[in-house]
């Protein structure tokens, strides 16, 4: 396997039983293999991914001074700007080559959280920057959860089982943007190898290179979907809520060649989070006595709390 597998969302949505279970069995099967697919046929628009690119390569333009307005003190930096080389990756010291922002969930008025989530930020200088924002934010968590559909169909639960959890839940839209290096990195890359902490990942941008994934057999491999398609992977909470059953792959965003440094790179992932008090513990259907339960019971909101200090955006 030399590049992640392609699968189309119409297939899932199409009415067609057959065609319904074979997204679900190419899906799983690449889950479990590799932990990554690039998906077709998703809800963003072309229109409104053009419109997202302006809106946030306009924001990174702005001088330094002017962003720095939008980094809030003490929300461990789940909302607005986060500023460059803040952010490590799990266990390492040198801050990535990047800054990005967060936009995250505005909830139903029913939701009945268990935790209030920050308000998001507004951009002044950009009155389209938030609403554009948001839009993507949408088109990306109904593409997420018809995902998640499709592996609890394949886990052999309920095709809606996952539908609470993640239709109100912590998720981060975040814009990232690499911008070009100046001078040879001494050890940092644009983001260090790591899994990602939540369910799964919805990826927008990876068509422009950079984006790697660890094979089982050790090798590193480019991650190149085509230009509509977005990447998708399991994160580590579906990883440990389904006991190891789904990959939770390490992958990393590499420095381009020399002759390239002059380029930024931007890339747009959306972070599926479920609400903070889903429980986290090894499903039943994938445990028995070949696998057995190989994770402590947690739920989402202490297991994110956990990553969070260990990535560095939030002290002890």
């Amino acid at each position: 396997m030399n590049n992640i597998p392609s699968v189309d969302l119409a297939d899932f949505l199409s009415g067609d039983a057959a065609r319904k279970q074979k997204f679900v069995n190419e899906l799983g099967k690449a889950y479990e293999e590799i932990g990554f697919v690039s998906l077709k046929n998703h809800f963003l628009s072309d229109e409104l991914v053009s419109e997202l690119y302006k809106e946030i390569k306009a924001f990174f333009a702005l001088d330094v001074a002017e962003k720095k307005k939008y980094e809030i003190e003490g929300l461990g930096g789940q909302r607005g700007y986060v500023s460059f080389g803040k952010e490590h990756a799990k266990g390492k010291k040198e801050g990535d080559l990047k800054e990005f922002w967060h936009f995250g969930q505005e909830p139903t008025e029913d939701a009945n959280l268990p935790e209030d989530y920050p308000e998001n930020v507004i951009v002044k200088e950009l009155p389209d920057f938030n609403k554009t924002g948001m839009e993507a934010y949408r088109m990306l968590e109904k593409t997420g959860i018809n995902v998640l559909r499709a592996l609890a169909l394949y886990i052999g639960v309920d095709e809606h089982y996952f539908d609470h959890w993640a239709a109100n839940g912590n998720s981060i839209l975040r814009p990232i943007h690499y911008p070009p290096i100046t001078e040879e990195p001494q050890g940092a890359v644009r983001a260090g190898a790591h899994g990602d902490i939540n369910l799964i990942t919805l990826l927008m941008g990876a068509s422009t290179g950079g984006l790697q994934v660890l094979r089982k057999d050790g090798e590193w491999i480019d991650a190149i979907p085509e230009e509509d398609e977005l990447v998708i992977n399991v994160g580590d909470m579906l990883e440990r809520h389904t006991n190891n059953k789904l990959r939770s792959t390490i992958h990393r965003v590499v420095n381009p060649p020399k002759e390239e440094w002059g380029n930024p790179r931007y890339s747009i992932p959306f972070f599926m989070h479920p609400r903070g008090d889903m429980k986290l513990n090894c499903m039943p259907e994938c445990v028995d006595e070949q696998n057995p339960k190989a994770f402590d019971d947690i739920t989402a909101g202490e297991f994110l709390h956990q990553r969070l200090v260990e990535i560095g955006l939030i002290k002890k």
